[in-house]
């Protein structure tokens, strides 16, 4: 009688949630990625949309130029996607760093996660630009600038550090909070 009662409580919670739609994760929408590619270009991801299109705007610093991209699609119909978008930005910068140029040869961003997800998940690319030397130099000038009156002490050497110290003992998702602790802390 145990085993039944057992039994029948195990299926009553496993079948219960079985009418419920299931909820997808809080997305990363507005979130801003950071990383460096393969050639220590600085590049932020930023995202934004919904349901139904995402876009994927991608913009770097390398030390002779600024580029830009953007892509487009539906990842919302991969599964993997709606349960853990975190995982499948991430992953998305994660191929990005391994090269030289975010913005070259890379027509169609691709994930583990979403492989047999169908085509329109496929963040596909739709604009691309570049900025010269002299332009990236002015907006280099600008930030240094307002890092400098911020007031908290960090500079931007300071700050790279700081991300580098964040890359090497923290994890993924913490890098910028880690950077930020770390920064207070040297001052």
């Amino acid at each position: 009688m145990k085993s039944f009662t057992l039994l029948f409580l195990v299926i009553i919670c496993g079948t219960g949630g079985l009418g419920q739609k299931l909820k997808p994760k809080k997305r990363s929408n507005g979130e801003e990625i950071k990383f460096r590619t393969k050639t220590k270009d600085v590049c932020t991801m930023s995202i934004s949309g919904d349901d139904e299109e995402m876009k994927l705007r991608i913009e770097c610093k390398s030390q002779d130029m600024s580029y830009w991209c953007e892509f487009t699609g539906k990842p919302s119909v991969c599964r993997a996607f709606r349960n853990n978008p975190k995982i499948y930005w991430n992953q998305i910068a994660a191929e990005l760093r391994k090269i030289p140029h975010a913005c070259e040869s890379t027509d169609v961003l691709k994930t583990s996660m979403c492989q047999k997800a169908p085509p329109e998940a496929l963040m596909k690319q739709i604009a691309a630009g570049v900025e010269p030397e002299e332009l990236a130099n002015q907006e280099e000038s600008v930030q240094k600038m307002s890092t400098s009156m911020r007031g908290a002490g960090q500079g931007s050497e300071n700050e790279t550090e700081a991300m580098k110290l964040a890359r090497e003992h923290c994890w993924e998702s913490l890098h910028g909070f880690c950077s930020y602790i770390i920064g207070i802390f040297r001052g």
